[in-house]
């Protein structure tokens, strides 16, 4: 147990430090000597967890999936919301999360699948928003397949213009906003009066997974 716990940790050490050097240097001139130093930790530790500079990538890529076992919500679409949320509050905090996203944009990353993470996330609101219509939540013209795709566009979109004005400090707020404007357009009456929408929504929530699981909340400890 305790080989294994070290061999996640070094895991976690060569994601965050390679977070680091992409988020500098851009993946195309970004080195695996570079990731080694900046980690601390020798070659064969670094290829024992991952075979070359493109599987760190994307490693770095599934910081920003969607995370497990968040609490349930009886209102799926709160449960929507939440994920978006705890993102924004996660893209503030984690520079691991924030390497992720910032990878995934990055057109320099051409031979990564950096589609992969936007079809992760589009796929998982789907799955939300086809439980929200099951009860009920959703009105009866919402198209649940071009409503998830439009909002991880669109929280891209807000990510990266939060990130350009503030370093992402309004970001809660700017989610909150987004989501304001959007739901009265999908949600019945009823459940839209009920949802939490607040700015630091995510946070809450951050805590609440915390004190259910003691897990940092990243993909990173989950591989």
């Amino acid at each position: 147990m305790a080989q294994q716990d070290r061999a996640i940790r070094t895991r976690r050490t060569i994601l965050e430090a390679a977070a680091r050097v992409f988020g500098e240097r851009g993946y195309a001139s970004a080195t695996v000597e570079e990731i080694l130093n900046r980690a601390g930790v020798t070659r064969g530790a670094l290829y024992f967890h991952f075979s070359s500079k493109e599987e760190v990538a994307l490693g770095v890529l599934e910081a920003q999936l969607p995370v497990d076992r968040l609490p349930e919500r009886a209102s799926k679409l709160q449960k929507l919301v939440d994920h978006g949320m705890l993102m924004a509050h996660r893209l503030q905090h984690d520079p691991l999360v924030q390497a992720g996203v910032s990878l995934a944009l990055d057109q320099g990353a051409r031979e990564l699948d950096r589609d992969g993470a936007f079809r992760a996330w589009t796929e998982h609101m789907e799955q939300i928003l086809t439980e929200a219509r099951a009860q009920g939540e959703l009105l009866p013209h919402v198209d649940v397949a071009e409503t998830a795709e439009f909002l991880n566009g669109a929280f891209a979109g807000v990510q990266a213009m939060s990130q350009a004005n503030c370093n992402r400090a309004d970001l809660g707020r700017r989610v909150s906003v987004l989501l304001r404007h959007v739901l009265p357009s999908i949600s019945t009456p009823a459940m839209l009066a009920a949802l939490d929408l607040s700015p630091d929504r995510g946070e809450r929530v951050f805590e609440e997974y915390r004190a259910n699981t003691q897990e940092p909340v990243t993909a990173a400890t989950r591989s």
